[in-house]
């Protein structure tokens, strides 16, 4: 059954006929679960979604920040920053953007259903000049305020009050019921999705009232696959039933370099994948050891961390195209720390003695939550750390399930259901504030801090630290304070890194798709043939 989600007369979003439509066909591993711009803050559903709805500020291929909704901005004292809006942007249903529909996204995005809250906490107050200037207050002083909003996705106040839709839901709560924005849209974007089918299809058109004439591509219709099984989708970009598909298994590149018409693309991605550790219940859910929680041990996690061998993973798993690593954030990213990029150091004796110390000699059991279609080889990862972690006697009972499945059991919304997981992160600012506040910050639902530290690591010297980058304008003074934030993390094994994943695509050879550092697919940028 088509699902038509379009706002208004499809006559005014959709584009002017052409003499020689083109449409685009591409493919991932799974689908987006939500059309709401605010109910799932992962990369590929905000990438998906950038297609049809903007933000004040926008990333180009290369992640230079540039103008969107907002032509210009100026931070006027310490805690205030002046946007001035686009003038003549349309909705695709009509209705004009204007400053009402900014202070009303923003405070949607602060309601109980919204998963992007972090971002709107960075917001204490929007201030309507006039129609098209803004003033926003920051409860300290934000140097990267600007970068902090790029998928933060404008919508229509209008629109969303007449249709009930004035609150956010998220797919991550299993009990949230759908909504209106969770199944239709209405951006300002370059695209309209005109039907969907979930976990089907969604086909999308040019909107011949975008504001920007200028973007590159000459596409007319868009259609998206979701194809879960590697082979399969890999399979359909060589037979040219597809232009473009993402994620292709490391092993299958030679595959395409050697298909007639289609070629890989990859490169390093700016996502690190990192296990995470429940380190706040008295007790495990899920675990052999009862009336206590061996991962709040530190011994025990060392043992954990000095027993996976990460180059082994790349090779074997990865065929060499990771990049192994020791802390959350890649060499992409405005604030690594080249000192702490070295991954622990694999020593199964030691990792042995390490849980002796810690008072199991004989290990234990623990159950692990993993995605099985959200990074690249996720799963063969998750198995290959079993197996490792087995030789030192942790035995691992492994949960692999569909992204969707996967979220809505590790989130807050199921009170992060899970003792140990994988978990992947791109900071949307592309620096290391991002991270440290939202993965490795104690969980504050107040303040909206950690608000992914699904296994609640707490560490009040690190708090305090990341409270002070946040607010440090002195880049050499908050560099070494990111450095002692990032040397007590990996010192206190809060967190263990795995590796920063390769990106990969495959791609007929005649179809220009630049490839974003953070494994973005933007259509505006899309050349056919």
């Amino acid at each position: 059954m088509k699902h038509w989600i379009t706002a208004g007369v499809l006559a005014l979003a959709l584009g002017a006929g052409h003499a020689e439509a083109k449409t685009f066909k591409w493919a991932y591993q799974g689908d987006v679960q939500s059309l709401d711009p605010q109910g799932l803050q992962e990369t590929f559903t905000l990438g998906f979604l950038g297609n049809v709805y903007e933000a004040l500020t926008h990333y180009d291929t290369n992640l230079k920040l540039e103008p969107a909704l907002a032509t210009s901005w100026e931070n006027t004292d310490p805690t205030h920053w002046k946007f001035h809006l686009r003038k003549g942007v349309t909705f695709h249903n009509g209705d004009k953007f204007t400053a009402d529909d900014v202070i009303f996204t923003w405070k949607r995005s602060l309601t109980p259903g919204s998963d992007v809250k972090g971002v709107g906490g960075e917001m204490t107050d929007i201030k309507k000049i006039d129609d098209y200037t803004i003033l926003v207050t920051t409860p300290s002083p934000n140097p990267i305020l600007p970068r902090e909003l790029p998928f933060f996705y404008i919508m229509d106040k209008k629109w969303a009050e007449a249709n009930n839709t004035t609150e956010a839901t998220s797919p991550k709560d299993a009990n949230s019921s759908t909504t209106y924005a969770s199944t239709h849209e209405n951006g300002t974007g370059p695209f309209v999705v005109t039907s969907r089918q979930p976990d089907v299809k969604t086909t999308f058109k040019r909107y011949d009232g975008y504001w920007n004439k200028d973007i590159p591509t000459n596409v007319d219709e868009v259609v998206f696959t979701p194809i879960s099984e590697d082979a399969t989708r890999t399979a359909a970009l060589i037979s040219g039933n597809l232009d473009l598909v993402f994620p292709v298994p490391v092993q299958d590149w030679p595959r395409l370099e050697s298909a007639q018409g289609v070629k890989p693309l990859h490169g390093p991605d700016a996502r690190t994948v990192f296990l995470g550790m429940d380190q706040f219940r008295d007790q495990l859910l899920y675990s052999s050891v009862k009336g206590k929680n061996p991962l709040k041990n530190k011994d025990v996690r060392a043992a954990m961390a000095h027993a996976i061998d990460l180059k082994a993973i790349d090779q074997k798993v990865m065929r060499g195209a990771a990049n192994p690593t020791g802390e959350l954030v890649g060499p992409q990213i405005n604030g690594y720390d080249k000192a702490e990029g070295a991954p622990y150091k694999y020593d199964p004796k030691m990792a042995k003695d390490l849980l002796k110390k810690a008072g199991y000699p004989d290990g234990f059991e623990l159950g692990m939550d993993c995605p099985n279609n959200r990074y690249v080889n996720d799963e063969l990862i998750c198995r290959a750390v079993a197996s490792y972690l087995a030789k030192i006697g942790i035995k691992i009972q492994l949960n692999a399930q569909p992204k969707a499945k996967y979220f809505a059991k590790v989130g807050p919304q199921a009170g992060n259901d899970t003792s140990f997981y994988l978990l992947g992160w791109t900071p949307t600012t592309m620096d290391v504030h991002n991270t440290l506040l939202n993965i490795v910050h104690s969980f504050d639902k107040k303040t909206n801090a950690g608000q992914f530290n699904y296994g609640h690591y707490s560490n009040e010297k690190i708090d305090a630290l990341i409270t002070k980058i946040g607010v440090e304008t002195d880049q050499k003074k908050r560099q070494d304070l990111i450095d002692q934030a990032t040397k007590l993390l990996k010192d206190d094994y809060g967190y263990l890194p795995v590796h920063q994943q390769p990106l990969s695509w495959g791609i007929k050879s005649d179809v220009k798709a630049p490839q974003r550092p953070d494994d973005v697919l933007d259509f505006r940028y899309v050349v056919m043939p």
